[in-house]
């Protein structure tokens, strides 16, 4: 089986982000999209990402337009909004799909390592969130209601081991 550290993903200059740079961090990797209810979330990412980066966190947004459509610009305009609307400063990745047959190859992994309810692998809607260890173990999956600053306590122990 593949491993956390042998994954890529597409970065919005369709560059390849691969994820062997992630070696020795806790990684947050969150399907993110920029027209949700969920879509404040980006503001609690941000307080994460500035006060746990320079610990060894590092948080992946990949926005994803398959939970009604709340994602429909271009990864450029994705990018500005982040940054304008929320100060983002963690990379974002290229829009891509985290349900169905055209699935990045990022969620593929995470959905098998760590199941939803009942079993499912299925994203159920926007910013649902994976942790991973600095051994690339998924640790946590966590719902679209799951705050950010929720998640923090999980973080700092992870980031202390």
């Amino acid at each position: 089986m593949v491993s956390f550290y042998e994954l890529k993903a597409k970065k919005p200059s369709q560059d390849d982000y691969n994820f062997d740079q992630l070696k020795g961090k806790v990684v947050l990797v969150v399907n993110t999209a920029s027209k949700c209810g969920y879509t404040p979330q980006f503001a609690e990412l941000e307080e994460l990402n500035k006060k746990y980066a320079d610990q060894g966190l590092q948080i992946l947004g990949f926005p994803c337009n398959q939970f009604a459509g709340q994602d429909p610009e271009n990864d450029d305009k994705i990018g500005e909004f982040c940054q304008r609307n929320y100060g983002v400063t963690f990379p974002m990745m290229a829009k891509s799909d985290v349900n169905g047959s055209n699935t990045n190859e990022v969620f593929q992994f995470l959905k098998k390592e760590k199941s939803g309810i009942l079993g499912t692998e299925m994203i159920k809607w926007n910013f649902t969130k994976f942790l991973v260890d600095k051994n690339g173990k998924v640790i946590e999956r966590y719902g679209s209601n799951t705050k950010p600053s929720a998640i923090a306590p999980t973080i700092e122990k992870l980031l202390a081991q």
